[in-house]
């Protein structure tokens, strides 16, 4: 029988730049791929039970008073009240990029508690029962220390500190601790390859300083007003988390098959980096300052596509791999008991329409920033408007990845008309070569045919030219400058956005499920990401109260650290899908940005810097 799941949103995250570890408000590390975020999963609880692997460090009968990150960090504090006694633990990943090591620390404040320590250790999501010894490991000063040493297959995980002992029968290790007023416990847990000689344990101390230091350091010269800004700087510090350190690669969540609805079949891998979603991403944080984040995905980029541009592909591994063969887990019984447990995306092979015109705006952003093209970079560019045309006239499967029959996506041939614009952009503006005039044409020419075929008899944008169906993704076009914001044309689609696609909460879906044209069965959530959409469309055409108001309810559903899935379920009130989504917080940042400025433009605020993309300004 499935355990009862913790809430998605009760979830916290700490990370260190190359992986993430998912902890319950209990305690429990439930969640964690190591090396990387698209590695093989050392705990895998989330997706099953404690019998999947998890790392629980807890207070016995302990409630927790207060769970938060250290400001401007992801390193999570967490105050427990006992009968006996109080603690806080500490719970984070040093940054320091050399190794991916998991702290986990309690100290006694007061009285004294009881502290319990329960591990168990399944790799390769659950699949290897580890063999695990005692061992010796010498430390740099000559002493030795024991620790816990568990190998399965290509992966090993070191445990540092008071080590637990085996549970007979269980295949688990297990512990209790009494602490008194003013002691502590440490203990880190190493991952590494099985190969490779044990490392001895960090010195904690020192890398929690520099861990800190790094976070804040990032995050010191964000700007930001409103009552929004701790959410957004928050946000921001989660897209960052999200970025390899190494590659520049950014995934689009920490985990998979979490459920767009519960006990359904929507549940999908998001440990990749899509084009669309990074570059999205990278809009959101170079609106903030963060331009030296973008040169290094651009150099990412560069490296993942290379080749035939024909082989252009919609995402790539974080160190732009390209087998991302989708296969099922039948060992794991899913989050809430979703199945199937899905690892690889089979969307990988589709041809969605909108992925170069968001690349092209985001690198045009950069450039207009005043980060100079090399002759790798604009020559990439060229050849992506080069697939464009050739691809002029395909269908495509949209920017949801529908597994349906192929359409003419309204949303999709604007983005490609974005493309096109790029390209005329940097020829005109900037002095780069490039088939201006075939550019030009083919945007002037789907400009033309969206204003036929894409607006359907009531005057709205429709989701595709053979529907009558309006899609969230409608909601983006404005910020092309295909289209202004109170085009009448986009004010109607608004309209029927609101009639048909919002919830009881005035939450956006992404389109109606029930239609069938995305070939899934079952239903989903709302999508935070389209409801950001629908404030920021609010804000730019004067409807400032009814932004504010979508606003104040959208990040009402994050959790108590300030997280977001990729959608809501009103019923339930839970988030739902893969957690934390650089999606649905990039959404956050930009609706934020929207709502700011243009209470700037209304006199209702002082003027002031306020984060705005590039796609924004020649339509707002």
């Amino acid at each position: 029988m499935t355990e009862t799941p913790v809430p998605i949103g009760d979830y916290a995250v700490v990370g260190d730049l190359r992986t993430a570890a998912l902890i319950s408000p209990q305690g429990s590390v439930d969640w964690m791929c190591l090396p990387r975020f698209d590695s093989p999963s050392v705990f895998s609880a989330l997706l099953g039970t404690a019998d999947n692997g998890r790392w629980l460090v807890t207070v016995v009968d302990g409630e927790v008073g207060e769970r938060a990150y250290l400001e401007d960090t992801f390193v999570l504090r967490t105050r427990w009240r006992a009968p006996g006694g109080t603690a806080e633990s500490l719970d984070w990943m040093p940054v320091d990029g050399s190794r991916s090591d998991l702290v986990r620390q309690v100290r006694c404040t007061s009285g004294e508690v009881e502290v319990v320590q329960d591990l168990c250790m399944r790799f390769d999501y659950g699949q290897i029962v580890p063999w695990v010894r005692r061992a010796r490991v010498d430390r740099p000063d000559g002493s030795a220390e024991e620790v816990l040493h568990a190998i399965g297959g290509p992966a090993s995980l070191t445990l540092h500190g008071p080590l637990p002992h085996p549970v007979t029968g269980h295949r688990r290790h297990a512990a209790r601790h009494t602490l008194r007023a003013g002691e502590e416990l440490t203990w880190v847990m190493t991952g590494q390859e099985s190969w490779r000689d044990l490392l001895p344990m960090i010195d904690v101390a020192p890398h929690l300083e520099e861990t800190v230091r790094d976070w804040r350091g990032w995050a010191a010269p964000i700007e930001v007003e409103g009552p929004w800004a701790d959410q957004v700087r928050r946000s921001l510090l989660v897209l960052r988390a999200l970025t390899h350190r190494e590659t520049g690669g950014i995934v689009a969540a920490a985990t998979t098959s979490l459920p767009e609805e519960l006990g359904g079949s929507r549940n999908w891998d998001y440990r990749f980096t899509w084009l669309r979603d990074s570059a999205l991403t990278l809009e959101a944080m170079m609106a903030h300052g963060f331009d030296a984040g973008a040169t290094a995905w651009r150099d990412w980029l560069l490296r993942a596509v290379a080749g035939d541009p024909e082989d252009l592909l919609i995402m790539y591994g974080l160190g732009g791999e390209r087998d991302l063969a989708e296969r099922e887990l039948p060992h794991l019984p899913g989050y809430a008991g979703s199945r199937p447990v899905r690892i690889g995306n089979g969307a990988v092979g589709q041809y969605q329409a909108d992925v170069v015109g968001e690349v092209l705006i985001a690198l045009g952003q950069l450039r207009d920033g005043g980060r100079a093209e090399d002759r790798y970079s604009w020559a990439l560019q060229q050849s992506m408007l080069d697939l464009q045309v050739r691809r002029f006239d395909h269908k495509d499967h949209g920017i949801w990845e529908m597994r349906g029959d192929p359409h003419f996506f309204t949303h999709g041939r604007v983005m490609m008309w974005a493309a096109f614009d790029q390209g005329v952009r940097a020829v005109e503006e900037h002095g780069l070569p490039g088939d201006v005039e075939t550019w030009r044409r083919l945007r002037d020419r789907l400009r033309e045919e969206v204003e036929s075929q894409g607006v359907g008899p009531d005057g709205a944008f429709r989701q595709t030219y053979d529907t009558t169906e309006v899609d969230a993704s409608l909601l983006q076009l404005p910020q092309t400058g295909c289209f202004d914001y109170d085009d009448p044309r986009m004010l109607a689609t608004v309209a029927r956005i609101e009639a048909e696609l919002t919830d009881t909460d005035g939450l956006v879906h992404r389109y109606r499920t029930k239609e069938g044209v995305d070939g899934l069965p079952g239903d989903e959530g709302s999508f935070l990401i389209c409801s950001f959409w629908l404030v920021e469309q609010y804000a730019h055409t004067g409807r400032l109260d009814d932004a504010v108001s979508l606003m104040e309810r959208l990040v009402g559903t994050a959790g108590e650290l300030g997280l977001l899935a990729e959608e809501y379920d009103a019923r339930s009130g839970q988030l739902l899908g893969n957690y934390p989504q650089a999606f649905s917080h990039l959404g956050l940042i930009r609706a934020a940005d929207a709502i700011e400025l243009n209470r700037a433009r209304a006199g209702e605020r002082p003027a002031g810097r306020y984060g705005t993309a590039a796609r924004c300004s020649r339509s707002a």
